[in-house]
């Protein structure tokens, strides 16, 4: 009978989230440096580039590939021999071990889980507790999987309760451009078929824990309907041109997983979940003789890519600019950003509507005229470093606070990740205003760009404070112009109309 001691179960679980913290998966880099080499849109192809080496920078330097580190997920299969040598439940023990992960003194991971969720919700500080799925099978080991999954990906998670006689095809086509880009494409998607709604959408995110492997199954064809699904989806999703980012583009994802179950003879439920450019998941197998740590990647698995200012890229001083010039950029424009911006995310936001409209007003430190804000929630810095990795948040979360926020503040510009919605899109118009988008995916290489980080209001909002960055050259693309124009509405129709062009060529 195998004896598993309770603290080389919670040093595995802690060691394999620090590990996915910063390494990706082989299978996922490659994935991306192929699509790189053949993506023809450039705005779409810089994007996979950061996201690249932002990748390479997070595996040397051993800090999060993303701001949002995840929320935990826990797949265990616990075999019917194993005996436990420990005084914690096993629920206890996946939670002991994320604990210990997200503190580690040498990367601190950030916090983002919130108890009470529909009321107070209050941070818990570690990150716990975990989403836990336990199986009891037959052997004498314990199989563990984990994953930590950022909200921007998870928020897009689409479930619906179809009609036995319905296209599941025709369902995923329809439903993935209404992710938008808040997903941070290119990524996989995981898709769940059968069982009930709960089952589906459990198979659906554990098929996400599998490795890329679309290529393998084109070259050796499908065996049977799920695999033919598969590549039915893959080339159907690809043909919309949502791109990378969604900014238009011949890659929107690098492989499609399917798991199914027997279902009820009336039903045909399916949950679709996207895993974003911050794939991170782990395997492990604990057989009584130790903890199974993971083993690191060579440094040569990653590609030699650099990123370069171009031509065409505009210089801006934030600490100058004016809407004069603000109103000359067009969507699509690279931008390099240098000077002062002040970050807030969902909860500043509320915040700071509450303060105007309660009349006290907003601290002094918070004078947003005429200024940019950075939609962020900063890793906090760890050795020598001003900030932690420090990326996108998705921008349409700030949508409904966007007009408000434009007519009583004067705030000129707004970063973030991803498209805005049509209500923070006509704000933006009416206000003259513009959005700036960095890429999500790529938060250790934007953060390089922060030369100091300091909290100006909020602090007891944790990663949700109001910070005073001083960015030099920070990467942005403009998302949508002081007209309304938005790059995430025209680029995904140019590369649809183009991909569709094309097939009609080869055919």
């Amino acid at each position: 009978m195998t004896v598993i001691r309770q603290d080389d179960f919670i040093d595995s679980v802690a060691d394999a989230l620090q590990f996915i913290s910063y390494y990706h998966p082989k299978d996922f880099v490659d994935a991306v440096h192929e699509a790189w080499q053949k993506e023809l849109n450039p705005a779409a192809k810089d994007a996979m580039a950061q996201i690249l080496i932002n990748s390479r920078m997070c595996a040397e330097g051993h800090r999060p590939i993303c701001q949002d580190t995840g929320i935990v997920t826990v797949f265990l299969k616990i075999g019917m021999n194993v005996q436990w040598d420990a005084s914690m439940s096993v629920a206890d023990m996946v939670n002991e071990g994320v604990r210990r992960a997200y503190t580690h003194p040498d990367n601190v991971l950030r916090a983002s889980i919130l108890e009470d969720p529909a009321g107070a919700r209050r941070n818990t500080k570690d990150n716990t507790p975990a989403v836990i799925h336990m199986e009891v099978i037959e052997g004498d080991t314990v199989d563990v999987q984990v994953a930590a999954k950022g909200g921007g990906s998870e928020n897009k998670s689409k479930m619906a309760m179809l009609n036995p006689s319905d296209s599941i095809v025709d369902w995923v086509v329809k439903t993935v451009p209404t992710m938008g880009a808040g997903w941070c494409p290119p990524g996989m998607l995981g898709i769940g078929i059968g069982g009930t709604a709960e089952k589906a959408a459990v198979m659906a995110k554990e098929s996400l824990m599998e490795p890329i492997d679309i290529h393998e199954l084109r070259e050796r064809g499908a065996a049977n309907r799920t695999e033919e699904l598969r590549l039915e989806l893959m080339e159907a999703v690809n043909k919309l041109g949502i791109g990378a980012q969604g900014l238009g583009g011949l890659t929107t994802v690098m492989d499609v997983k399917i798991k199914d179950y027997p279902t009820h003879a009336a039903s045909l439920p399916v949950c679709m979940i996207p895993n974003c450019a911050a794939t991170r998941h782990a395997h492990f197998v604990l057989d009584g003789s130790g903890p199974a740590l993971q083993t690191p990647p060579s440094l040569d698995d990653w590609p030699d890519i650099t990123w370069e200012v171009g031509e065409g890229v505009r210089r801006v001083d934030l600490d100058t600019v004016t809407p004069e010039e603000a109103a000359l950029w067009k969507p699509g424009d690279t931008l390099l950003l240098s000077g002062k911006m002040l970050t807030g995310r969902d909860a500043a936001h509320k915040k700071m509507k509450e303060l105007i409209d309660s009349g006290e007003g907003l601290p002094p430190e918070v004078d947003l005229k005429g200024r940019f804000i950075y939609y962020v929630g900063p890793v906090d810095p760890v050795r020598d470093e001003v900030v932690g990795p420090a990326g996108p948040t998705t921008s349409t979360r700030m949508d409904k606070f966007t007009d408000f926020i434009l007519e009583k503040t004067g705030l000129l510009g707004m970063i973030g990740k991803a498209e805005r919605g049509p209500v923070g899109v006509e704000a933006i118009k009416k206000h003259k205003a513009v959005y700036l988008m960095a890429v999500g995916g790529a938060a250790y290489l934007v953060s390089k760009a922060i030369t100091s980080a300091r909290v100006v209001a909020f602090p007891e909002l944790g990663m949700e404070a109001i910070y005073e960055f001083e960015v030099k050259d920070m990467p942005v693309s403009v998302a949508v112009d002081a007209e309304g124009t938005s790059v995430h509405e025209i680029g995904p129709k140019i590369w649809q109309a183009k991909i569709e062009e094309q097939a009609l060529v080869v055919s």
